[in-house]
């Protein structure tokens, strides 16, 4: 459960700086930085969220479900 709350929280993080990120762009009318800072920092977050459910896969706190295509069952 901790896992999924770390996962939650993490996106939310980031769509908070999205969202940022457009009003600054209306606010500065494409003029100013913050956008830029704003975007970047999305990136990063999303990038670090990747190789942390990468490693939490890796350490067994995150299990595949198989997915819905069974392989090998004959059809």
């Amino acid at each position: 459960m901790l896992v999924k709350a770390v996962i939650i929280v993490f996106l939310v993080i980031i769509l908070y700086s999205l969202g940022s990120a457009f009003v600054f762009m209306v606010r500065d009318k494409g003029r100013g930085e913050r956008a830029l800072h704003s975007l970047m920092w999305r990136i990063g977050l999303s990038l670090f969220l990747l190789l942390l459910i990468y490693v939490m896969y890796q350490l067994g706190w995150i299990e595949t479900s198989g997915g819905p295509i069974m392989y090998g069952t004959g059809g």
